[in-house]
């Protein structure tokens, strides 16, 4: 029991030494790299840098313990800190000291939500956030991330946005105003990333626009040019402090610590799930990464820090370098906890146009083309899915854009179960096989006095009358000689008591007319149902079978069904021990 919410128990009895070096090269790595990114995630967050390293230190640690991914780098992220500052800014606030209260308490409220549902097994919530979903979010988020540090890249005071036509009129409102050293500092720093990463991904290409921005600004005095700088990072651990807010606004936080929750889980998973296929020795548990992330979230929000999650970029990196398990991420921490105590003063001369050339870099590389132009050549629906996420996402909100998003997907899901497949069978000549008769019209051969069709879905309170009057329009093409209707159920997987109702009426219809209805290749928890239901009497047990050949060739009057056929046909929960004993007779 211990073993399933503490993972660390699992493999650290087993640890190797051969996995140290990895392990602490590649939690050195993500450390350093975690240094500038946290600072510069800090700022889109609306927090002073140095929150970004609180964010990078407890979650670590605790997610190491508790996580079920053994390469998951945990720690601020674009995405949520982009959240955040949308959230955050929507709310009156005082000032920078309730702004920074209200942040750190939306780590623990956003945890106590992860934490909640971990532990009531729902982590299967993520399933609803469907790729186009995804896909058209991300994408939008981040031209709002990149685009929401032009206040920095061009030195000018630009009032921020989630929206993006608000951003772009404010930005074209200040541009006048731009100063060329510091628009000159983050094109530079761009650059100077792209191109080192071109040259060799596993160089710290942040780090190393840190340093260069630093020495430049040092030596050069920009800063008394007007080259905006970090300034004081305050050094030292971070205290332990309880959270607290003016519980009245705690009302306000909830739809942003929701959406947070999901957002920041969503992320996570899906990045542990890619990087668990490429290893054998574990799998990641949904569950148990929402317990995991919970608690990482709400323990960090005891040491100031802001919410986290899983972040794409660094996991990558974490496992490029070598990651073998949960030592990674607590070297790492222990890198920002030596920063925090020794090196804080050097960050001093950092310019912020450096730190938004980072996170420019980082968030555009999340903006995807392929996968909607494979959507547009293939999945037209799911393309306006993807592109009414993406457009919504850009303007009208960040929290608006996902949810909205995922209530289409949710709409469209509805749309297409109402609606769903049915196939007029009918059977390939010379053959015993039934197929639908639009893919193969010249191999099909139809009898005039059978409607045989196939329904692909479930049969429930939104298709029933769909159901109904589409069996009625291919009896309406097939004229009155039909006697027979043969309804192949093998995609039938459930029948609500709606649907019962309707089948009822319908076979009282059919039989005023003279038709009877048949039932093929009904499966065992659609038996069930016509069993419970009574269904089952009414149709008439000699009317089930297991393929569809079997129901057409029994209408037959001269054939007739063997007793395992007849057994298998209509075969329910109840009847396995008798079926058993007749299979071994």
């Amino acid at each position: 029991m211990l073993k399933r919410y503490f993972p660390i128990l699992q493999w650290l009895p087993s640890y190797k030494k051969s996995y140290l070096s990895g392990d602490v090269g590649a939690g050195l790595t993500v450390g350093i790299m975690l240094i500038p990114q946290g600072m510069a995630y800090a700022m889109i967050a609306g927090l002073p840098p140095v929150f970004g390293l609180y964010a990078s230190l407890i979650p670590q640690i605790i997610y190491a313990i508790l996580g079920t991914s053994r390469q998951l780098a945990v720690g601020p992220v674009a995405m949520d800190s982009l959240l955040v500052a949308s959230g955050l800014g929507a709310l009156a606030l005082s000032g920078i000291d309730e702004y920074i209260a209200m942040a750190i308490f939306l780590a623990l409220f956003m945890g106590l939500i992860q934490l909640g549902l971990g532990l009531l097994r729902m982590g299967f919530l993520v399933n609803f956030l469907s790729k186009p979903v995804i896909s058209g979010f991300t994408s939008a988020a981040a031209i709002i991330i990149g685009l929401s540090q032009l206040k920095h890249l061009l030195g000018t005071p630009i009032q921020s946005s989630n929206q993006i036509h608000f951003l772009l009129k404010n930005a074209l409102a200040t541009i006048t105003d731009t100063n060329m050293i510091t628009l000159a500092i983050g094109v530079i720093a761009i650059i100077l990333i792209k191109s080192i990463k071109k040259i060799d991904s596993r160089i710290p290409a942040a780090l190393v626009v840190v340093v260069v921005g630093v020495l430049g600004i040092y030596f050069l005095g920009l800063n008394d040019l007007g080259v905006k700088i970090v300034g004081e990072v305050p050094s030292g651990l971070p205290t332990f402090q309880v959270p607290s807010i003016d519980y009245s606004r705690v009302s306000e936080l909830l739809p942003i610590a929701m959406t947070l929750a999901l957002i920041a889980f969503m992320e996570a998973i899906s990045v542990a799930k890619a990087i668990e296929e490429k290893h054998q020795g574990y799998q990641v548990d949904p569950n148990q990464e929402l317990i995991a992330l919970g608690t990482s979230n709400i323990l960090g929000s005891f040491f100031q820090s802001y919410p986290t999650t899983g972040g794409f970029s660094r996991t990558a990196v974490n496992d490029q370098a070598g990651a073998k398990t949960g030592v990674a991420p607590i070297v790492s921490a222990m890198v920002v906890g030596l920063t925090l105590m020794f090196l804080t003063p050097l960050f001093y001369y950092l310019p912020n146009a450096v730190l938004a050339a980072i996170i420019m870099v980082a968030v555009f590389g999340l903006i995807d083309i392929k996968y909607p132009i494979d959507l547009l050549k293939n999945r037209r629906d799911e393309f306006y899915l993807l592109l009414a996420t993406f457009l919504i996402t850009l303007t009208v909100g960040i929290k608006e854009g996902i949810l909205l998003g995922v209530l289409i997907s949710l709409l469209l899901l509805v749309y297409r179960t109402s609606r769903p497949h049915i196939a007029v069978l009918g059977r390939i000549r010379n053959t015993d096989y039934f197929k639908n008769i639009a893919r193969f019209p010249e191999d099909t051969e139809t009898f005039k006095e059978f409607l045989i069709i196939r329904f692909d879905a479930q049969l429930y309170f939104g298709n029933r009358e769909y159901f109904k009057n589409e069996l009625q329009n291919q009896l309406d093409k097939k004229g009155p000689e039909v006697k027979y209707v043969i309804l192949n159920a093998e995609a039938i997987n459930y029948i609500d008591s709606s649907a019962v109702h309707m089948l009822r009426q319908l076979i009282n219809e059919l039989k005023n007319k003279g038709i009877k209805l048949v039932v093929a290749g009904a499966i065992g928890p659609a038996r069930d149902i016509f069993y419970s239901s009574g269904l089952i009497n009414e149709i008439g047990k000699d009317n089930f079978f297991v393929k569809t050949n079997e129901a057409f060739e029994h209408c037959n009057p001269l054939s007739k069904k063997t007793e395992i056929e007849e057994m298998i046909s209509l075969q329910s929960k109840k009847d396995k021990a008798k079926l058993m004993k007749l299979k071994h007779s």
